[in-house]
C-alpha cells in the first residue's frame, strides 16, 4: 500500500513497485488521480492494482476498519506500507501559527498514520517479510524556523517509527524504517519554495530505487533505520 499514491513520489513509487511485480494498493483522497495511476499500471502490464479512496483528514474510525477488512478479504496479508501522504501547512512563526491549520497538519501527518498503521499491523504481521516505511524530511530531525507544524509532525513520525521498530523487532517479521526523500520536484516542494527552479530538482521517478529497496527483500533484517533517498 502506498498513501498519497495519486501524484508525486507516491505515484512514482507505485508505478515502480508495479513494474517490479508488486500488487499495489493505491490510497489517496482524489479518485481521478488514483484512477490515472491505475491506468498507467495497466499499460505497464503490471499486476492488477487496487484503489482505496480515503481522505486522511476526514476519515472516521469505521473507514479505516473497512480498508483493513477489504485488504484482508482480497489479499489475506499486507507485505508493505509506505506512508507518503502529508500536508505542508504554512511557513509561519509559531507565535502566529493558525491553530486549526496546526491541528490539520498534525492529524494528517501523524494521527492518521498511527490509525492506519494500527489497523493494518495484523495484516503486516501476517506477511513472512513485511516492510513499514515512514516518510520524513530534513526538518524532521533538525528543526528549522517557520516550518511549524510540518517540522513538528515529522519529528513525531520519526519517534513513532523508532518506537514501533523496537516493539516489532523481536516479535514479528515486520521491519520499520524512515526515508527522507530530500529535495524533489513535487507540488509540496513548489509550495514551500516558490522561487526555486523546478528543473534544478530531481524528479520523483529518479528516486524510486531506495524506496523499492526498503519496501522489498533487499532490506530484509534492516529495521529502526533512517535513510536518505539522495546524497547531498
Amino acid at each position: 500500500m502506498v498513501t498519497g499514491a495519486g501524484s508525486g513520489i507516491g505515484r512514482a513509487v507505485s508505478l515502480a513497485l508495479a513494474q517490479a511485480g508488486a500488487e499495489v494498493i493505491l490510497l489517496g483522497r482524489t479518485v481521478r488521480k488514483l484512477e490515472g495511476v491505475h491506468a498507467e499500471i495497466q499499460k505497464l502490464g503490471g499486476p492488477e492494482a487496487s484503489i482505496v479512496p480515503l481522505d486522511l483528514e476526514r476519515a472516521l474510525a469505521a473507514e479505516y476498519e473497512s480498508v483493513a477488512a477489504a485488504i484482508e478479504k482480497r489479499y489475506g496479508r499486507l507485505d508493505g506500507l509506505l506512508h507518503n501522504a502529508a500536508l505542508l501547512g504554512t511557513l509561519t512563526p509559531i507565535e502566529q501559527y493558525d491553530v486549526p491549520t496546526f491541528m490539520r497538519v498534525m492529524h494528517v501527518n501523524l494521527t492518521a498514520e498511527f490509525v492506519l498503521t494500527r489497523q493494518l499491523l495484523p495484516l503486516l504481521r501476517g506477511s513472512p517479510d513485511a516492510a513499514l516505511l515512514f516518510t520524513s524530511s530534513g526538518v524532521g530531525n533538525r528543526g528549522r524556523a517557520y516550518w511549524g507544524a510540518y517540522s513538528i509532525s515529522k519529528f513525531a513520525v520519526e519517534g513513532f517509527a523508532q518506537v514501533l521498530a523496537h516493539e516489532l523487532e523481536n516479535t514479528s517479521s515486520v521491519r520499520v524504517n524512515v526515508i527522507d526523500p530530500g529535495k524533489v520536484r513535487t507540488l509540496m516542494r513548489r509550495q514551500a519554495y516558490p522561487s526555486e527552479a523546478p528543473e534544478s530538482l530531481p524528479t520523483p521517478e529518479s528516486l524510486t530505487a531506495p524506496y523499492l529497496a526498503l519496501l522489498g527483500p533487499a532490506s530484509r533484517g534492516v529495521t529502526g533505520g533512517r535513510f536518505r533517498a539522495q546524497a547531498d
